[in-house]
C-alpha cells in the first residue's frame, strides 16, 4: 500500500452505500459497497464507520492507502451546514487531499448527462430535486418532507392511498378500489383490520412503502382516486423541475431533466406520460430522460471534474458503469 489514487467516490444512500476508487485516467481499480447511510437516526460518526467498512474494502482491492480526492454525494446531506459537519466527519479519516460533500441527487443529476448541465429530480422513499450548470451554480431544496414543502415520494403515496382508503371505506370520502387492494396486499379483508394491523405494528412501519406499487397497479387498473395520486406526483416532479430550470436560467434554453429513484425508475406508463406532458406545456425546451446508470458513476464524475481529469477520463470511468 501507499500509492494514490485519483478520486474515491461515494454513493450513500438511506438504504446502501456505493463506492469506487478511480485512476486519474477514468480507470475504475475497484468498487465496495456498504450498508445504508442515516446519519439523522445513528449519528454522523456511526454513520461514517458504515462507509468506513466499504471504502477500507475498495482502497484494500485497489492497493492504495489514500486518494488526491474524496467525492462524496450523500443522503440527508439537505442543508450547507450538514454538508459542512459530513465533510469534516470525513476529512478526518484522511481518505484523502480534499473533500466535497454534496446531496445524493447531484449523484443522479451527474449520472445522467455528459456535463453538469440541467436539473434532477429523485422519486424513491422522499422527494428532491437539484440542479446545476458548469460554472458552479446550483439549485436545490431543503427536501425534509412537509415542513420544506414536499408531497410525494413512495413513502408520500402509500400515506395518501391509505387516507383515501381509509374515508373510501368509513363512509367520509368517495369510493376507491384502494379500499380493497392495500389490505388484500397483506391478506386482509378490510381497512379497519389494515389500519388496526399497522397501529398494533402486526405489519411494521418499514413496510408501509410496499403499498406505492399497490397504488400504482390500481391506478392502471382504472380506479379514479389512484390515477388522480399519481398525476399529482407527475405535478410535483414537474414543478419542482421547472422551479430549478427557472433559478438557473435553463427555462429557455435546452437542458435536461433526468428523473431518478424507485418511483420514477419502474416507468409508470401514466406517471411518465402525465410527467413529459407537463414538461412540454411549462418547459418545452427540456428533455426528459430516466436515469438508469447507478448513481455512483456520478460521485465519480464529479471528482473527475474537481481533479481537472481529461475528457477521455470521463468517457473510460462512464463505459464502466454502462456497459
Amino acid at each position: 500500500m501507499g500509492l494514490t489514487a485519483s478520486v474515491l467516490a461515494i454513493d450513500a444512500g438511506n438504504s446502501k452505500t456505493d463506492v469506487a476508487v478511480v485512476a486519474a485516467d477514468g480507470e475504475v481499480l475497484a468498487t465496495a459497497r456498504g450498508g445504508g447511510f442515516r446519519p439523522p437516526v445513528v449519528g454522523i460518526g456511526p454513520a461514517v464507520d458504515n462507509v468506513a467498512e466499504a471504502v477500507a474494502r475498495a482502497f484494500t482491492e485497489a492497493g492504495v492507502s489514500s486518494v488526491e480526492h474524496v467525492s462524496a454525494c450523500l443522503a440527508n446531506a439537505d442543508f450547507p451546514v450538514e454538508e459542512e459537519q459530513l465533510a469534516v466527519a470525513l476529512h478526518a479519516r484522511a481518505w484523502g487531499t480534499s473533500v466535497e460533500v454534496r446531496n445524493d441527487t447531484f449523484a443522479v443529476l451527474r449520472a445522467g448527462i455528459p456535463e453538469p448541465r440541467g436539473v434532477a429530480v429523485v422519486c424513491g422513499a422522499g422527494i428532491n430535486c437539484a440542479g446545476m450548470r458548469p460554472d458552479g451554480r446550483t439549485a436545490r431544496f431543503p427536501a425534509i418532507g412537509r415542513i420544506s414543502g414536499d408531497w410525494g415520494g413512495g413513502w408520500g403515496l402509500a400515506e395518501e392511498a391509505l387516507w383515501h382508503a381509509a374515508r373510501a371505506e368509513d363512509g367520509r370520502g368517495g369510493p376507491t378500489a384502494l379500499a380493497r387492494t392495500l389490505p388484500a396486499y397483506f391478506g386482509l379483508d378490510s381497512m379497519y383490520a389494515l389500519i388496526e394491523a399497522l397501529h398494533l405494528e402486526h405489519v411494521t412501519n418499514e413496510r408501509r412503502h410496499e403499498l406505492t406499487p399497490v397504488l400504482f397497479a390500481t391506478a392502471a387498473d382504472g380506479d379514479p382516486v389512484a390515477r388522480s395520486i399519481v398525476d399529482r406526483m407527475a405535478e410535483e416532479v414537474v414543478a419542482m423541475a421547472t422551479v430549478a430550470l427557472t433559478r438557473l436560467d435553463l427555462l429557455d434554453e435546452e437542458a435536461s431533466v433526468l428523473l431518478g429513484g424507485s418511483v420514477l425508475a419502474a416507468r409508470h406508463p401514466q406517471l411518465d406520460d402525465r410527467i413529459r406532458e407537463l414538461l412540454a406545456a411549462k418547459a418545452p425546451k427540456a428533455v426528459a430522460t430516466v436515469v438508469t446508470a447507478r448513481p455512483v458513476l456520478g460521485a465519480v464524475l464529479l471528482g473527475l471534474d474537481h481533479v481537472g481529469a481529461v475528457a477521455e477520463a470521463h468517457v473510460r470511468a462512464r463505459a464502466y458503469y454502462e456497459h
